[in-house]
């Protein structure tokens, strides 16, 4: 079977945003190229919504330690429908709704994705709520129990909760039994964390927000800390981590000072996660809770903002800034 299935599509350009050079958001430029054709084992999927992250910023920039070639589109995540399909593909088909995640050149108008890379998407789950799932629900579940391994009756505390990994975070950690407390930096963003299902929010902005952790009465101090900005939070996240606790790296701006005696006395241990590490076993993993998470409704991907897929600049400056809450998209 070839690529294309005859599909009419194949016989025009696409739209598609390509970097020719590394550099501020305006790099990004609108073009029509040639569409892809699926080879053995891939498909290619129409998008309608591809997700924005702040590692493709970082791409973009030139700043990522995996520079690709260029011309580059960028983009990891994106939900649509199967357009065509490579040999060898038997558990999909043209018309199927799906999401895909570690994907490349997701900012267009079709892309094409290793079938491993594909699951269905669940009917009660939009297309937008797909292109929310592949790096932050993946890098929320490998980091909760690939990394930290939380359990049932434990506290996790999510650093940044009200962005996209935050929010997948808390509500993986609720839906898994723990309690969670969340931290935002906003009334927004608070409320938001509330509504999905933290037992406490906290404002990041007010000082000494972590004191109330351990104060007699308080929410009590964390087993499980998911850090999204280590280089400002980490050695106080060892103040307030309970003993034997695990803290998570999964954003960092900067470096980090910490007082290791910290860990040392309470034998906690720091660890990082790098969606791009994760072996085959813990996506399979990943994604096998988060489908069912979908299907139950204990997952349920909040969007933030949506961008035409022209204006991919202004949604590289949205999901760096400060106050996001939710995920941002780009619609083609």
């Amino acid at each position: 079977m070839n690529g294309d299935l005859g599909s009419p599509s194949y016989n025009h350009q696409m739209k598609a945003i390509l970097i020719r050079e590394f550099g501020a958001p305006g790099v990004m430029q609108l073009e029509d190229v040639a569409p892809p054709v699926a080879g053995p084992g891939q498909v290619v999927v129409r998008v309608k919504a591809a997700g924005v992250n702040p590692v493709d910023t970082y791409v973009r920039s030139g700043a990522y330690a995996r520079k690709p070639p260029l011309p580059h589109t960028p983009g990891f995540d994106v939900a649509g429908v199967i357009e065509s399909l490579g040999s060898g593909i038997t558990q999909l088909k043209p018309g199927d709704r799906v999401y895909g995640f570690l994907v490349a050149g997701g900012y267009a108008e079709l892309v094409v994705c290793d079938e491993s890379h594909v699951r269905k998407l669940p009917d009660n789950v939009s297309f937008e709520q797909g292109a929310a799932l592949g790096t932050p629900y993946t890098t929320a579940w490998i980091a909760l129990f690939s990394r930290v391994n939380a359990r049932p009756g434990e506290t996790a505390l999510v650093h940044g909760a009200s962005g996209g990994v935050g929010i997948a975070a808390v509500q993986i950690a609720r839906a898994h039994g723990l309690r969670v407390i969340g931290t935002a930096g906003t009334e927004e963003g608070l409320q938001a964390i509330r509504d999905e299902g933290a037992h406490v929010a906290l404002n990041h902005h007010t000082a000494g927000y972590l004191d109330a952790l351990t104060q007699s009465g308080g929410a009590g101090a964390p087993n499980v800390v998911v850090e999204m900005l280590a280089n400002v939070n980490l050695d106080r996240d060892l103040d307030v981590i309970a003993p034997r606790g695990r803290i998570v790296v999964v954003g960092n701006r900067g470096r980090a000072e910490i007082d290791a005696r910290k860990a040392m006395g309470k034998d906690a241990s720091i660890s990082g996660v790098m969606l791009f590490n994760a072996t085959p076993a813990e996506l399979h993993e990943a994604q096998a809770g988060i489908v069912a998470g979908l299907e139950n409704g204990s997952l349920k991907p909040r969007i933030g903002r949506r961008f035409p897929l022209a204006d991919a600049a202004a949604a590289h400056e949205a999901v760096m800034s400060p106050g996001a809450m939710g995920k941002i998209v780009l619609i083609p």
